[in-house]
């Protein structure tokens, strides 16, 4: 009986993230391995879709770390991800990485649960959504709401890209946030790959609130700017 409460009270202390399972997941742009994890530490799950030889998917790390493998995390998004809302540019970035990656012919993605509105929440996300209808920014929005401009973090991915073995990335993003994350947490940023989707009349305001308050590389928009003031 006590050998039965110790497994107990160890299970209920475990921390960190655990690979529970790893599926193979044809998609259209290519068959990947789907690798599930549980967060322990905020009890979400997540899951990495993995793409060729990127380091070790039959155990943590080892010598079979790869260096400078194709990257892209991707903050979960049901809006523009799931239902294809023009608001962000966050479904297309999905496919564009999920296609250069396969391009590539090795990476990983890592989907983040527990992002959804940069870390808010999705009923957060709807009301900042609809103070930017009245006129606010995305940042303003938040910041109305009396909630964090950006609450995300990026502990959990790193975790996840030490368990799959990769030590090293090619980062597909235009955020220098995820990239100074990756770095804090020892996962080497060899480059930053920018990840550019052409804007259009819904989401060019919140693109240039993102470039211009929180810092995101997107000189695309200089064009559109220049054409239409």
């Amino acid at each position: 009986m006590t050998d039965k409460f110790e497994v107990l009270a160890q299970a209920a202390h475990l921390s960190g993230v655990e690979r529970i399972v790893n599926a193979p997941l044809p998609t259209v742009y290519g068959d990947f391995q789907a690798v599930g994890f549980l967060d322990h530490d905020r009890g979400e799950e997540q899951v990495a879709l993995v793409y060729g030889e990127v380091g070790d998917l039959g155990g943590a790390g080892g010598d079979a770390a790869k260096e400078g493998v194709l990257a892209r995390l991707h903050s979960e998004c049901l809006t523009g991800d799931a239902f294809g809302s023009t608001h962000c540019e966050c479904g297309d970035q999905l496919a564009a990485a999920l296609r250069a990656i396969v391009a590539e012919g090795r990476g990983v993605l890592v989907y983040l649960r527990g992002h959804e509105g940069r870390g808010i929440g999705l009923l957060a996300k709807l009301q900042a959504m609809k103070l930017q209808s009245e006129g606010l920014d995305t940042v303003e929005a938040n910041l109305a709401l009396g909630l964090p401009v950006d609450a995300r973090d990026y502990g959990v991915a790193a975790d996840i890209l030490h368990d799959l073995g990769v030590r090293s990335v090619r980062l597909l993003s235009n955020n220098p946030r995820k990239r100074e994350a990756l770095q804090r947490h020892g996962i080497k940023v060899a480059e930053q790959v920018p990840l550019l989707i052409p804007p259009c009349a819904e989401n060019i305001t919140y693109l240039r609130t993102k470039r211009e308050r929180l810092d995101h590389f997107l000189p695309h928009l200089d064009a559109v700017a220049s054409h239409r003031s």
